[in-house]
């Protein structure tokens, strides 16, 4: 079955984070990045998300409406089904993602699950890029790679 590996980033760390960004890479090479432009404030962000993740956003290039996103994102899926999405941080990327695709949720030929990935320490933290698709990227990469061991 097609892998599709998930990341995304969002306001902050708590129960009130609101989706900035997501990436979807399959480990056939597609991809799919989204930036929001309607769903988050700079003032909704954390400190880190400030200094961290909004300076690589490019939201001329890749700024969507959620209303646009969210067809981007079913178009996507559809078109790669059947999947599994695979996710490092589900108690953050499933409510993210289901906020997103909206009441219809996840197609039918498409699963998600979580899967564990090398612990990070605080200095690496600094070598993550911070920016899903470039995350999403290493993900799959970091992924794929344990699975042709």
């Amino acid at each position: 079955m097609l892998r599709a590996y998930l990341d995304m980033e969002f306001t902050s760390l708590a129960s009130h984070a609101r989706l900035i960004s997501l990436a979807l890479v399959t480990n056939d090479g597609r991809e799919l990045y989204l930036e929001l432009i309607d769903n988050w404030e700079v003032d909704d962000c954390s400190g880190f998300v400030r200094d961290t993740v909004l300076p690589k956003l490019d939201l001329q290039s890749h700024g969507l409406t959620t209303s646009k996103a969210r067809q981007r994102l079913q178009s996507f899926l559809a078109a790669i089904a059947p999947v599994e999405i695979l996710t490092a941080s589900p108690h953050w990327d499933r409510p993210l993602l289901d906020w997103l695709l909206g009441a219809d949720g996840l197609p039918l030929n498409v699963r998600m699950r979580a899967i564990a990935t090398t612990p990070v320490s605080g200095d690496d933290m600094l070598e993550v890029p911070h920016h899903a698709l470039a995350d999403a990227r290493l993900f799959a990469g970091q992924v794929e790679r344990a699975c042709m061991a």
